[in-house]
């Protein structure tokens, strides 16, 4: 089992969370590409940190939309939507690349994650950039059989990823973050989640948010509670 956490949150003057405090806990991360969330500065100091915590890195491409943080819809084609992940995927790489290691995978941010996982054209679009960049791995959420199609038409290896601190709904669905309770705060609550995911469901990654109140003591909840439930952790690319 992969345990990733969504870092490099920031930009400019407005800093991302604690995200040193996660890598010990963690086995990968996406990181912010410059569209949602990130900056050029922002990206090389994260990458760095990742890189020498012997951490996977891979990339979270999202829609352009800085003020709503990625996650309101946009109505992009799915030949802009390709080509903005393509742009995002490559500007990390150039940094990831300086460091000595490769992107591991393309984790869609947002918005665009959501439409990916229930629309074809947009899911086929995030594969191909994936291709095009040549990063090996595509991850989405459990039951997306979009997205894990589109993968499997690129030759794209699809990941399932669950989360440890995000609440779902009675229809297995992520409850949607304006509604109470959609996120899960408590660490042992989170710790519980992700063993429950580990057993009961398909995942293959359980993610962790670097902006939740109380990341770092949630992330290290939750590799507790794994290991003391015996699934084994170790990054998607090994």
């Amino acid at each position: 089992m992969d345990l990733n956490a969504d870092v490099g949150e920031g930009f400019g003057v407005y800093a991302p969370a604690d995200d040193a405090a996660l890598l010990p806990f963690v086995t990968s991360v996406s990181v912010a590409c410059g569209f949602h969330a990130g900056d050029p500065l922002l990206m090389e100091r994260t990458v760095r940190l990742a890189v020498a915590a012997r951490v996977a890195v891979g990339a979270h491409p999202g829609y352009p939309d800085r003020r709503g943080f990625g996650r309101r819809a946009m109505s992009l084609s799915p030949e802009e939507i390709e080509a903005d992940v393509l742009y995002q995927v490559g500007a990390l790489a150039a940094f990831v690349r300086a460091h000595g290691a490769t992107v591991a995978h393309v984790k869609p941010h947002g918005a665009l994650y959501h439409r990916a996982a229930s629309d074809a054209p947009a899911a086929q679009a995030v594969a191909r950039a994936c291709v095009r960049a040549g990063v090996p791995i595509l991850v989405g959420p459990i039951g997306s059989d979009v997205m894990r199609g589109a993968a499997s038409s690129q030759g794209v290896r699809y990941a399932a990823e669950g989360f440890a601190d995000r609440a779902y709904d009675a229809a297995g669905r992520l409850r949607p973050r304006d509604e109470a309770g959609a996120l899960v705060t408590d660490p042992e609550a989170a710790g519980a989640q992700a063993v429950r995911l580990a057993r009961e469901a398909s995942a293959e990654t359980l993610c962790l948010h670097g902006d939740t109140p109380g990341a770092a003591a949630i992330a290290r909840a939750v590799r507790a509670a794994l290991e003391q439930a015996g699934v084994p952790l170790a990054p998607l690319a090994r």
